[in-house]
């Protein structure tokens, strides 16, 4: 007896739901009849304009789709890393960073990954002569070449496409979606349907059998990816699946969001998120040619949405009265299985994490990954089901837990929502991360020790966030290690081992910051072809 999917219906389309149609599209061929049936009344949130570095290779190499082919169509830009701006001093927002103590309160969380010597990180050496009082220089000035192309606005490729590093991306999220719309309908017949669901139809065992439409039609389907947003129209309404809140790890769960134009001629183009603290929250600018796209995540605990309107619009010299704003009110934490009978949850429907790290689009990604991984038939073997829930469960929390670790080592304190951000329930496994950084260890290690970047990790492993961008956050926020690894006061040349790596990533730093192009002159040149 056949037993394999033969129809997936996919409710919802946005990011989450044209990913997934192009992914299952391109993994299925023509074995599958696929439909999206996406509502056109529904707004797309698009808070998700951020990655992190594996999105190519996870999502775009398996698609068979170049750089060259998706960045034009989605005004993509380059985002090497997070600008963490005013997280240790208090006071109003305000774009710029403060001078603390003689220095910008501003820290890099760079992608790539960090040098090693004799199988240690970088960081450990340097926090080794930070500890004897022999180095000032700031981590990741220290031990990320990276850092100069942030600080000079360079592109991390040169212009005839070689990358120098690991990087990601920023986009127009609704221009990826009508890009993978157009190319999964056109490549792989993907059935494109604009209605509205009104109905879902059950057999006596609880699986979902059909979905029937406003305009009288009804959808029957093997499998459902359920990608209709917070509203959780199939995962969590009809398969009545609890959806568990994670406020007593996260206080933010509101946001505005605008567009502002930018002048590149006069400022370029930063090839980086700015995180940039507020006294309820934080805003992220996410530039790409033309424009930055910009928003407030805040608690409503602290702020009420009016006065936050107000602080995003003042930070920009925008008139609240006038700019397009978008208001946003989203809930934090995860559905308790993403997979139920035969409907999974992907992105907003399954999981979200306020944007702080770019979790959004990430989710979907490795949503899908592990979804082919787990693939079911129609028999929907529940051991296939339970370890794709695991991994979800594990991908949602490990990254809970990173972005909490922001909260949790920044100094500032001036508000009650940072000070309520100290107090917070902690899960073990972040507590026994800290400790590992304490004690001087490396926090989080690829279990693919091969992999040889930020992004190839990601790809390899279990990994979220690998120890260089543990080191990153809490170095930054000026939280060092009890001591240095032990290990080092046994090694004679643990100086000289140090000076002879930050020589490297010096040179590195000016050569390529002098040789590699702006980030506006690469990104013309690409999208002009």
């Amino acid at each position: 007896m056949d037993h394999r999917i033969r129809k997936i219906v996919v409710l919802g389309g946005g990011t989450a739901g044209w990913m997934t149609a192009s992914y299952l599209g391109k993994w299925l061929g023509n074995t599958v009849s696929l439909t999206l049936i996406e509502s056109p009344s529904v707004p797309r949130i698009g808070v998700g304009e951020a990655t992190i570095p594996n999105l190519q290779p996870l999502f775009f190499d398996f698609l068979g789709l170049k750089e060259k082919d998706w960045m034009p169509q989605c005004n993509a830009s380059f985002k090497i890393g997070i600008d963490f701006i005013n997280w240790k001093s208090g006071g109003p927002g305000q774009a710029q960073a403060r001078t603390v103590d003689g220095r910008r309160d501003s820290f890099y969380h760079v992608f790539a990954p960090l040098p090693e010597h004799q199988g240690v990180p970088m960081f450990q050496y340097w926090d080794y002569l930070r500890h004897h009082g022999l180095t000032e220089k700031p981590f990741d000035a220290a031990c990320f070449w990276e850092s100069s192309l942030l600080d000079s606005r360079k592109s991390p490729c040169w212009l005839d496409g070689r990358p120098s590093t690991a990087y990601a991306w920023h986009f127009d999220a609704h221009l990826v979606a009508d890009f993978l719309r157009r190319f999964s309908t056109k490549e792989f017949g993907v059935r494109h349907v604009e209605d509205e669901m009104t109905g879902v139809e059950q057999d006596g065992r609880g699986y979902v059998t059909a979905l029937r439409t406003a305009s009288g039609n009804r959808y029957e389907a093997d499998l459902f990816i359920d990608c209709s947003g917070f509203r959780g129209l199939l995962i969590n309404k009809a398969m009545a699946e609890p959806f568990i809140d994670m406020n007593d790890y996260l206080l933010c769960d509101s946001a505005v969001a605008t567009a502002v134009p930018h002048d590149d001629d006069a400022q370029g183009v930063e090839p980086y998120t700015s995180a940039i603290a507020m006294e309820s929250g934080w805003t992220w600018k996410i530039p790409m040619l033309g424009r930055f796209g910009t928003g407030y995540v805040f608690s409503s605990r602290f702020v009420e949405r009016d006065r936050a309107t107000r602080d995003l619009c003042r930070m920009w010299n925008l008139d609240p009265d006038r700019a397009e704003l978008n208001q946003i009110t989203f809930r934090v934490g995860r559905n308790r299985r993403a997979w139920v009978r035969n409907v999974v949850g992907v992105g907003l429907a399954s999981c979200f994490l306020e944007p702080l790290e770019s979790s959004g689009i990430y989710f979907i990604t490795t949503a899908l990954h592990h979804l082919v991984r787990h693939f079911p038939d129609k028999r929907f073997n529940e051991t296939l089901i339970s370890q794709y829930n695991r991994e979800i469960e594990f991908m949602f929390e490990e990254s809970r837990d990173f972005i909490q670790l922001h909260f949790l080592a920044a100094p500032r304190d001036d508000t009650e929502f940072w000070r309520a951000n100290k107090n917070l329930r902690l899960s073990p496994q972040l507590e026994q991360k800290i400790a590992m950084y304490r004690a001087g260890l490396p926090v989080n290690q690829p279990i693919d020790s091969g992999a040889g970047s930020y992004s190839d990790a990601m790809v390899n492993s279990r990994l979220c966030f690998p120890n260089s961008s543990y080191c990153c956050i809490l170095a930054g926020s000026g939280v060092y290690p009890d001591a240095p690894l032990p290990s080092l006061a046994h090694q004679d040349d643990v100086v000289a081992a140090y000076e002879q790596m930050f020589a490297t990533v010096e040179r590195k730093q000016q050569e390529l910051a002098g040789t590699l192009p702006a980030t506006v002159e690469y990104l013309r040149a690409i999208h002009t072809k």
